[in-house]
């Protein structure tokens, strides 16, 4: 199993509307390092949901439940999008800073390459952040 996190403004689409859906295609990616890590995704990953810009935190884990294929947004076939159905909602938003903060994250593509907004994360750092949003 592979583990990542993906990022999204609340106000273009929030944790609260993506468990309303139920189900999303994760679309919008223009960035080729994105896009390859929504390639790499498989069915059955857990993929942390990341607000970015406002609130700046992780607060709930989706599985991958279709691999990637065209973004049906764009003609372009480059863009692909996966997949997403929510898990869990954590019981306390894991902020930025607390990453930031946290010894066993130092390297932590959040972090790393802020701007990104599809990356891997290891499994230890996946398990951290689940730690940290569920106590």
């Amino acid at each position: 199993m592979q583990y990542f996190l993906v990022k999204s403004e609340p106000f273009k689409y929030s944790w609260e509307q993506f468990n309303k859906d139920g189900r999303t295609f994760w679309d919008g990616v223009r960035n080729y390092q994105a896009r390859n890590n929504l390639k790499a995704m498989k069915e059955g990953d857990l993929v942390l949901f990341y607000h970015s810009n406002e609130g700046k935190e992780v607060v709930g884990v989706a599985k991958v439940v279709q691999e990637f294929y065209q973004d049906p947004t764009t003609d372009d076939p480059k863009w692909v999008v996966v997949d997403l159905v929510p898990v869990e909602m954590f019981k306390r938003p894991v902020t930025l800073e607390t990453v930031k903060a946290d010894t066993l994250l130092q390297d932590v593509a959040l972090v790393r390459q802020g701007r990104l907004s599809v990356m891997p994360l290891k499994p230890e750092e996946f398990d951290r952040i689940v730690e940290l949003g569920n106590g």
